[in-house]
């Protein structure tokens, strides 16, 4: 379910019941327990049970970059309103007379914009996937199974659809994000206490070193090479960040660059496998949940190429989507793809047998979904005692190069 961000609020996990008697759970934030059931209540839902969130607490929680963020719309807020969406849809309200209450309580203020336009457009007597089609913050998977419902006069329940898949896609990120936070944090902090020992600690024990004469250990002196280095470079400490992040971006904008980085992150000693089932995961619902619409086959190859966010995955699924043109089934052309287990081929293959394709998708994609949980737990419990056991060796390593030259002098006077 779908996650809502304000300042100063806390995040409730709450279970709800929708029109249809079905039991749903998920998470919110909001000032104080009764905002939740007013904001649920809006949504079309009836409120069974709300309470406060134990998760997303100290080091566990989602890892964010001040100032890299801004007035963006995010996959959140695209989930919470197309669950909205729908329930006023189903409730029988107008596009127009939806969209306009959307716009006035959506809390992103770009998506408030984007849906105040949308809804200009509507009244204009344009088709609703043809404006959405007009922002880039609606991705073409979304774009398409709109259009589909549009056709099918299932609006509704494809926007649900599209909330389900959403929410799903935050509820990875999030994991991945969790686990991620540990080390990050423990580097971040590695970094920082190595360069407040290299400017101010080591400079001090410089004068002591000179006055004991002879030659220093190698280990000191590299110690002591580095603190030059920092103290005269310090300015580069400040600006780097941002340079290499910069770097990094332009660097994903580049297709081939960026092939070879996707390429780089699924072989990782560590981290590989985990971002390999998620790209699967990703894989997997994108396309069950297109098929399941009512997208065509090949519409819905190219539209899950572009949207798996994995060069090596995206130009196996164009592979096959060139393959189906030619008459060829979507299972044997992944064959050939190293990156696609021999698990999946055979679900596709028996879906496409059986003619249930999109309902074999989704239960590949809900077994990666677990297989990713499970990867996570066990990630987060390895690498907090080995951040730590880094930690520690760093700031220990400094001490002991820093201690050297005494231990040769205590030794020269016994």
């Amino acid at each position: 379910m779908a996650t809502l961000s304000a300042d100063k609020t806390t995040t409730y996990e709450y279970t709800v019941r929708d029109r249809a008697g079905k039991t749903l759970k998920g998470q919110l934030d909001a000032p104080d327990d009764k905002a939740v059931a007013a904001k649920l209540r809006e949504m079309g839902y009836a409120p069974v049970s709300i309470t406060e969130s134990k998760e997303g607490k100290g080091l566990q929680r989602e890892l964010t970059i001040p100032g890299m963020g801004g007035n963006r719309v995010t996959l959140k807020d695209l989930a919470v309103f197309s669950r909205q969406f729908a329930t006023m849809i189903g409730s029988g309200l107008s596009l127009v007379r939806s969209l306009n209450i959307l716009a006035e309580q959506t809390e992103s203020r770009r998506l408030a914009e984007i849906v105040g336009e949308v809804r200009t457009q509507i009244e204009q007597g344009r088709a609703l996937s043809d404006a959405l089609a007009d922002h880039e913050e609606f991705p073409r998977l979304y774009v398409a199974m709109v259009r589909a419902g549009e056709t099918a006069g299932l609006l509704d329940q494809v926007l649900l659809r599209i909330a389900d898949t959403l929410e799903k896609d935050v509820e990875l990120r999030r994991r991945i994000k969790s686990a991620l936070t540990y080390p990050v944090v423990v580097l971040v902090l590695a970094l920082i206490l190595t360069t407040v020992m290299l400017i101010f600690i080591v400079p001090v024990f410089v004068g002591m070193f000179e006055e004991l004469g002879g030659e220093l250990p190698l280990p000191t002196r590299v110690l002591l090479f580095l603190s030059n280095v920092v103290t005269s470079f310090w300015w580069l400490l400040l600006i780097a960040p941002f340079v290499l992040w910069k770097a990094f971006t332009w660097a994903r904008k580049q297709p081939a660059i960026r092939y070879r980085l996707d390429a780089l992150k699924l072989k990782l000693p560590v981290f590989g496998n985990l971002f390999h089932k998620l790209a699967l995961a990703r894989f997997a619902r994108n396309l069950g949940t297109l098929l399941k619409a009512g997208v065509p086959i090949l519409s819905a190859l190219e539209i899950t190429a572009d949207a798996v966010n994995n060069g090596v995955i995206s130009e196996a699924v164009t592979d096959v989507q060139h393959a189906v043109k030619e008459g060829e089934s979507v299972a044997t052309p992944l064959q050939s793809h190293a990156v696609f287990p021999p698990m999946v081929v055979q679900m596709i293959a028996v879906g496409e047998e059986t003619g249930q394709m999109d309902a074999m998708l989704m239960k590949i994609a809900d077994f990666y979904d677990d297989e990713v949980s499970a990867a996570t737990e066990s990630l987060t419990a390895m690498l907090e005692p080995l951040m730590i056991a880094v930690l520690g060796g760093v700031v220990g390593a400094m001490v002991i190069a820093l201690y050297m030259p005494m231990f040769q002098v205590f030794d020269l006077i016994e």
